[in-house]
């Protein structure tokens, strides 16, 4: 990784498509983004879901990247005529969109020059000053400009495209996890839990209902990115758990 800072790395995920709008493709990038910024140590805070429309995309960039550290989107940078993601970067950032030559370069070496067609030339249409994003699966590059990471939909190449980035990337002290179950309704521990919560608000302690052969049990997950203030935490719910099912 490029450095690790003490203060947290915050991030949003934009996701740009019709598609995903209208349901006709299920996403499947939120999960993958949200689990792998996790373990870079940067906090996904924030995602949105825009349609192919310029003005859309636009204010949305503009909104997250004055907002985080870091921006990355998903989808519409392919060869097709509604894939407006890379004009409309240009746009929000004010600066030109024209065929980049290092792209270029790119995909005249898979597909050959004379299968770089006026469609797949499209894809090396990057915007001025950015720099590119490496694909391994389909070689048609993403790009990063400023703060934003611009990267395909189609999972195994956005995938791709994030394992290139990351190296790249500031990243956080890493967020730590405790989960402890109890065999108890989570309205018998809320307010015990808010009482925790008050005192240890260096943590973030979450309640999760669930069902356990129809009795109702709680997992409760304490989260904290120092070990010593998770321990005590933890120890407090632990004990909370231990008295109230000895009061039943």
């Amino acid at each position: 990784m490029e450095d690790t800072v003490s203060q947290p790395v915050t991030a949003a995920l934009l996701v740009i498509g019709d598609e995903i709008l209208s349901g006709r493709t299920k996403d499947k990038n939120i999960g993958f983004v949200a689990d792998y910024l996790t373990a870079l140590g940067i906090d996904l805070l924030e995602v949105r879901v825009v349609p192919d429309i310029e003005e859309r995309i636009v204010e949305a960039v503009n909104a997250l990247r004055a907002a985080y550290t870091y921006v990355f989107t998903s989808g519409g940078i392919g060869p097709t005529h509604d894939d407006i993601t890379a004009d409309s970067m240009a746009k929000a950032f004010g600066v030109t969109i024209d065929v980049d030559p290092r792209a270029r370069a790119i995909l005249e070496a898979h597909y050959g020059p004379d299968q770089l067609t006026t469609a797949r030339l499209r894809m090396a249409r990057i915007p001025a000053g950015a720099d590119l994003i490496e694909n391994k699966v389909s070689k048609a590059p993403g790009f990063r400009i400023g703060n934003v990471h611009v990267m395909a939909g189609v999972p195994s190449i956005m995938q791709a495209m994030m394992d290139a980035l990351a190296p790249t990337l500031k990243t956080g002290r890493k967020m730590l996890s405790q989960a402890l179950d109890a065999d108890l309704p989570e309205s018998r521990l809320a307010e015990r839990l808010a009482q925790i919560q008050k005192d240890h608000p260096d943590t973030m302690i979450g309640s999760y209902p669930r069902t356990n052969d129809g009795r109702f049990t709680t997992q409760i997950v304490v989260r904290s990115r120092d070990q010593h203030t998770l321990d005590a935490a933890a120890d407090a719910v632990a004990t909370a758990i231990r008295e109230t099912l000895a009061t039943l």
